[in-house]
């Protein structure tokens, strides 16, 4: 039977294609599901801030009245024209293997393009690079984690056959954590604070609240992260929504804020622990019972191994030795909360300032991912 590719415009198709993935790898030991109730609220132009400046479509393929895949077009207005291109992405591509299905997704996309404008595919790519984005080429035997994509091992191969090419390549590397902090890094990380007038903030959720903090981080990484690939600056209506989506649950013990004399945010890191398990137990979703295996993970029976969301430090502070601060600050902790092991965001593998951070600590590359390109003629 031929493959038909079908726009979503109801909300049972939007649940069949939010759902797709988790069928696609029911069992699959590697595959991390997203939470169902994230995914809808990305997808909802209402909910979704970056619908400000980004348009969408998304379409399941059909074969013999089956869903056989599922993909997202979408154009970043505001990235397209920081960067200079007229790109469509697309991203949240899950297929069976059946060349005929990609083949008739990545057409799908290609056309709903060109109609508007575009001259280049690209992907997987989000709405922003808070949303997951490059396909696994490198580790498909690593459990993936809450904020990255998993997929099948033949992905790269056909898109490879349909004549895409690499665009970017981001690495993530496992790194182990010293049983001890190294005597080295506390006499650093004071000399470093007194040369440049800084201090480590430790703060309360209510202090957070008050001081509007998580919008001065996101602000902060806008500063930081503006040169780096495909990046579009977050609006201030998107901070508030990230800001109520992540920073309402992570253990203040586990984030490092550092401020200058005059008390601006100069640098911060934030982790998490791994809730890879945690997610695969929810089969994602919170109800009846997906919120207390999240509770579990998070408070109390923790993974040995944490996530390491970000890290960013104003671009004037670079080189100035400040993820010592960072390490002074955090290691200890993550010791006594009982990780060994920590699992870096994607890095694009160009970024040689941030992969240095971990050359004082045994590690790894055990992943990489990448964004496909190819020109719409």
């Amino acid at each position: 039977m031929p493959v038909e590719i079908r726009k979503v415009t109801s909300s049972k198709e939007m649940r069949t294609f939010i759902t797709f993935a988790n069928k696609l790898y029911r069992n699959h030991p590697c595959y991390v599901p997203n939470l169902v109730s994230d995914d809808a609220a990305t997808f909802d132009r209402r909910k979704n801030f970056a619908f400000e400046f980004c348009e969408a479509d998304y379409f399941l393929a059909y074969r013999d009245g089956n869903v056989v895949g599922r993909v997202a077009a979408i154009i970043n207005r505001k990235a397209n024209a920081a960067w200079n291109v007229r790109q469509v992405r697309f991203g949240w591509i899950d297929f069976i293997e059946d060349m005929e299905v990609l083949e008739a997704l990545v057409s799908a996309v290609a056309d709903w393009g060109r109609e508007r404008g575009m001259t280049d595919i690209a992907g997987p790519l989000g709405f922003t690079d808070f949303d997951p984005e490059g396909m696994l080429v490198e580790g498909f035997d690593r459990m993936g984690t809450m904020i990255t994509i998993y997929n099948h091992e033949y992905y790269p191969a056909f898109f490879e056959r349909l004549g895409f090419t690499k665009e970017v390549d981001w690495v993530e590397y496992l790194i182990k954590l010293p049983e001890s902090l190294p005597e080295r890094y506390e006499k650093m990380a004071q000399l470093v604070m007194e040369k440049n007038r800084l201090k480590i903030r430790k703060l309360t959720m209510k202090d957070i609240r008050r001081e509007k903090y998580g919008q001065k981080m996101f602000r902060l990484i806008n500063e930081c992260y503006k040169d780096l690939y495909g990046y579009s600056l977050l609006s201030e209506k998107q901070m508030d929504q990230y800001v109520k989506q992540y920073l309402t649950f992570i253990d203040l013990r586990m984030v490092s804020f550092i401020e200058d004399e005059a008390g601006e945010l100069v640098a911060c890191g934030v982790t998490l622990p791994s809730l890879a398990s945690a997610l695969r137990k929810a089969h994602g979703r919170l109800f009846p019972f997906g919120w207390a295996h999240l509770l579990n993970a998070l408070y109390l029976n923790r993974s040995d191994t944490l996530d390491l969301l970000l890290v960013a430090t104003k671009p004037e502070y670079r080189n100035k030795g400040l993820n010592s601060i960072m390490f002074y600050d955090l290691i200890p902790s993550l010791i006594e909360l009982g990780f060994k092991y920590a699992e870096s965001n994607p890095e694009l593998e160009t970024n040689l300032r941030v992969q240095t951070l971990w050359s004082a600590f045994e590690n790894k590359i055990h992943k990489r991912r990448r964004v496909y390109t190819k020109k719409l003629v």
